[in-house]
């Protein structure tokens, strides 16, 4: 399947307010060679000396840095994977199935299949975004990433083991009526012109089959080996942006772990409207991925007894994640769109916790 050329059918191409794919390819990014540096470094020495490092902050980190990588390796990976495969496949066919037009079935299909996805929150990142250039809605988009972090089928499986099999329906339930509706008012903003358009998006021709035409492009496509090496090396050359992200995250959490215990949070999380402001502020902080977020959230229903909070901080995280709010305003390039996903969504998020724990003590 041929790789289809940048923005090539898009006659805005040319537009100042789309930048080539290859703009700034020669510009440092001293954020992502900084961040590297200091990860692998980190990583290093605890592989190397483990516990016999000197007891500290810095074990601590090098510890957290250590934990972290093993946990979310699988996620970006896949997401580097599933790049280069979006990469190859024309915009007819993502639009395809997620929908052209705006409304409630185009933002219902991006919020299952944000469900179905089984990827972690840094995996989901990439997605998301190369989904926006493929172009999908600022509403498909939103949906896709509220929805997908923690619902993914083996970290249900976890969640069901730490909480019980109600509780995870209940959670995957509220979650997916969150993604729904942060689609939603994300197109109703775009409709008004309170945020932009996506310039990317594209409408099917009337006559477009997805089946007839995706057997037609699977015996023209190039599975060699080279072509498929050189897939998976422009989508490591995409993940560029998002990568850079996760490893300030990744970094940014592990000093937090360091100086702070989580331990210490934990009186805090109770059910209450304080222990729930504090439970969001901590999320909001803490940026961990979907695989650390799950077994904490699970100690803040059972130990904490408070089960809205636990909600709250699985969605919290999603909401008020710094690395995703950066890589969507790298992505839509509109710092506006990005800002709007915690100010949409947090509202909502605190409302179902706060009448989680109303009805569930």
């Amino acid at each position: 399947m041929a790789t289809p050329p940048c923005h090539s059918d898009s006659h805005k191409s040319q537009s100042a307010h789309v930048p080539s794919c290859h703009a700034n390819i020669d510009k440092p990014d001293w954020l992502l060679r900084i961040c590297a540096v200091l990860f692998v470094l980190l990583y290093v020495a605890h592989l190397l000396l483990g516990e016999s490092m000197p007891a500290g902050w810095l074990m601590l980190l090098s510890h957290s840095v250590f934990e972290l990588a093993n946990t979310i390796w699988w996620g970006v990976a896949l997401g580097i994977v599933m790049i280069a495969i979006l990469g190859k496949v024309p915009k007819e066919f993502v639009m395809s199935v997620l929908g052209t037009r705006q409304g409630a079935s185009g933002i219902w299909r991006a919020t299952f299949a944000g469900v179905l996805l089984d990827l972690c929150s840094h995996g989901i990142l990439m997605v998301g975004a190369k989904l926006y250039e493929r172009g999908a809605s600022a509403g498909q988009v939103m949906a896709f990433l509220v929805a997908s972090p923690w619902n993914s089928f083996s970290l249900t499986l976890i969640l069901i083991a730490l909480v019980g099999l109600p509780w995870t329906l209940g959670f995957i339930v509220l979650s997916m009526i969150i993604a729904f509706l942060t689609g939603l008012l994300f197109d109703y903003c775009v409709s008004r012109g309170v945020l932009p358009q996506n310039t990317q998006q594209i409408d099917l021709p009337l006559d477009f089959q997805f089946w007839p035409e995706a057997r037609k492009q699977l015996a023209q496509a190039d599975f060699s080996l080279g072509n498929m090496r050189q897939a998976m090396m422009d989508g490591l050359v995409e993940s560029k942006m998002v990568l850079r992200w996760i490893l300030f995250g990744v970094l940014l959490a592990s000093l937090v772990r360091a100086i702070v215990s989580p331990e210490a949070f934990t009186t805090y999380f109770g059910p209450t409207l304080m222990g729930l402001g504090v439970t969001i502020v901590v999320a909001t902080i803490l940026e961990v991925c979907s695989e650390g977020s799950t077994p904490i959230a699970a100690d803040i229903l059972n130990r904490a007894g408070a089960p809205g909070n636990s909600f709250a901080f699985l969605m919290g995280g999603v909401a008020t994640d710094y690395t995703e709010i950066m890589v969507l305003k790298d992505a839509t390039r509109s710092l506006k769109i990005a800002l709007f996903l915690p100010l949409i969504t947090v509202p909502q998020v605190l409302l179902l916790g706060w009448l989680i724990n109303l009805y569930a003590i």
